[in-house]
C-alpha cells in the first residue's frame, strides 16, 4: 500500500516534470479563484462603503414626505415628536431658488428645516454654526455654494438675497445673512437626497412665512438608537396613519397613505439586496472560469494518464493496487488544483485591493474567502481527477505494458 507521502512526491514530480504544461492548466483555476475572491470581497466593500456614506447623511434617520400638499402640519409633527424612541424631529420644505450674491445671480436649491436637522442629518460645518429655531432670515451654505458657486467666494456675516415663488406665481425676495458653511462633502455613490455641497438650509419656519404656507413637504426623525429605527418607525407610521384617516387594514398598503415612510435600516437592508444579488450574479460568471480550468485539468491529466500507459503497467505488476494508482493520481490532480487557489486567492487580494483604492472605497477582505478560495480549488482539483485516476487505476497491467 502506497503512503500518502509517496503519491504526494510523485504527484510533486509529474508535476515539475511537465512545468509548462502544469502552469497552463492551472491558469483557469487561478483566473476564476481570484474572480470570485476579488467579487466577493468588492461586495463586502460596497456594503461597508453604503454603510459609512449613510452614516454621512444621519444615524438611526427617519424619512416621511407628503405626497401631495397640505399633509403635514404641525400636528402631524407633534404625533412624530411624542412618538416613543424619537429624539429629534425636523420638518422641511425646499425650493429652486434664485439667490443673488453682490451682483451674481444663481438657481440654488434652498431648503427648509429646524434646528434638530444638523443632529439628525449629521450635518458639519467648516466655518460659523447652524441656525437655532429662534433665528429667522440666516442662512447656512454647502461648501461649493459659498466657494466657486458664484463670481465671488461667500463667508458668514455675508448677506445673501432669496427670492422664493409662491402658490400663486407671486415671487417674494428676503435678505439671510450667512451664519454658517458645510464641510465639502466626499459622497460619490449616495446622496441623501439634495446635494449639500449646493443647497442652502434657512429656518423653515421663515421659509413658510415667506411663502405663506403652513404645511411642510417631509419630515425626519432621529431614534434612539439603530437598534430601534425599525420599531419606532412602524409605531410612526401606525400613529401617523390613524391621524390621516387611513383604515386600519390599508395601513400597510403604501399606495393608500398619502405619505411614505422609510428608514435607514430599510435603505442598508435594500442596498445589501442589490449588492449582495450583483455580487451573486458576477460571481456565477466567474464560475465559468472554474469550470473551464476544471475542464483543464481533467484533459492534462487524462494525456497525462495515457502518457504514462507502460509505467502505470509496471506500477500493477509490482504490486500496487487499484487503490494506489488511484490516490496518486487524484493527488496529482488535487495539488494542480490547489496550486491554482493559492495562486488565485492572492491575485484576487491584490485585484480586490487596486479597484477598491481606484474608487476609493474601504477594502473589507473577510478571512473566510482564503479558506473559500482553497475549498473551491480543492474541490475542482478533486472532481476533475476522479475519471483520469479511476480511468489510470483500472487499466488492464498486460495491456498496459504493451502500449506504444
Amino acid at each position: 500500500m502506497v503512503s500518502l507521502q509517496q503519491a504526494f512526491d510523485l504527484g510533486i514530480g509529474s508535476i515539475k516534470h511537465a512545468k509548462l504544461r502544469s502552469a497552463l492548466t492551472t491558469l483557469g483555476i487561478i483566473i476564476g479563484v481570484a474572480a470570485v475572491v476579488a467579487n466577493v470581497s468588492l461586495g463586502a466593500s460596497f456594503n461597508q462603503f453604503f454603510t459609512d456614506e449613510l452614516g454621512t447623511l444621519g444615524s438611526n434617520f427617519i424619512i416621511i414626505y407628503s405626497k401631495d400638499v397640505n399633509i403635514f402640519h404641525n400636528n402631524e409633527l407633534d404625533i412624530i415628536r411624542n412618538t416613543p424612541g424619537v429624539e429629534g424631529v425636523s420638518p422641511s420644505n425646499e425650493q429652486m431658488a434664485a439667490v443673488t450674491y453682490l451682483s451674481s445671480k444663481r438657481r440654488i436649491n434652498v431648503q427648509g428645516l429646524s434646528q434638530d436637522a444638523e443632529d439628525i442629518m449629521n450635518i458639519q460645518l467648516e466655518e460659523g454654526s447652524f441656525f437655532t429655531d429662534k433665528d429667522k432670515y440666516v442662512a447656512v451654505l454647502g461648501w461649493k455654494v459659498a466657494n466657486g458657486k458664484f463670481d465671488h467666494n461667500i463667508s458668514t456675516n455675508n448677506y445673501i438675497d432669496i427670492t422664493l415663488t409662491r402658490k400663486d406665481g407671486s415671487t417674494v425676495s428676503q435678505k439671510f445673512r450667512v451664519k454658517g458653511i458645510i464641510e465639502p462633502s466626499e459622497k460619490n455613490f449616495v446622496q441623501g437626497g439634495p446635494d449639500r455641497d449646493i443647497i442652502i438650509h434657512i429656518p423653515v419656519a421663515a421659509m413658510n412665512k415667506l411663502l405663506n404656507v403652513s404645511d411642510y413637504g417631509g419630515i425626519t426623525a432621529k431614534t434612539s438608537s439603530a437598534e430601534t429605527v425599525r420599531t419606532v418607525s412602524d409605531e410612526v407610521d401606525r400613529r401617523l396613519a390613524r391621524a390621516l384617516g387611513v383604515s386600519a387594514r390599508d395601513i400597510d398598503n403604501d399606495d393608500m397613505k398619502p405619505y411614505r415612510i422609510f428608514n435607514q435600516a430599510e435603505i442598508i437592508e435594500r442596498l445589501d439586496m442589490v449588492t449582495n444579488t450583483l455580487t451573486v450574479l458576477i460571481t456565477l460568471i466567474a464560475l465559468v472560469a472554474l469550470v473551464v480550468g476544471s475542464i483543464g485539468i481533467m484533459n492534462i491529466m487524462l494525456v497525462t494518464v495515457t502518457e504514462r500507459t507502460k509505467e502505470i503497467g509496471l506500477m500493477k505488476s509490482l504490486g500496487f493496487k487499484k487503490a494506489d494508482i488511484l490516490l496518486i493520481f487524484m493527488i496529482e490532480s488535487t495539488l494542480l488544483g490547489t496550486i491554482g487557489g493559492v495562486l488565485g486567492v492572492a491575485l484576487g487580494i491584490v485585484s480586490s485591493y487596486a479597484v477598491e483604492s481606484y474608487l476609493s472605497i474601504p477594502h473589507v477582505f473577510p478571512s473566510y474567502l482564503i479558506l473559500l478560495g482553497f475549498s473551491i480549488s480543492f474541490v475542482v482539483g478533486l472532481i476533475a481527477g476522479i475519471y483520469p485516476a479511476n480511468k489510470a487505476a483500472t487499466m488492464d497491467p498486460v495491456e498496459a505494458l504493451r502500449h506504444e
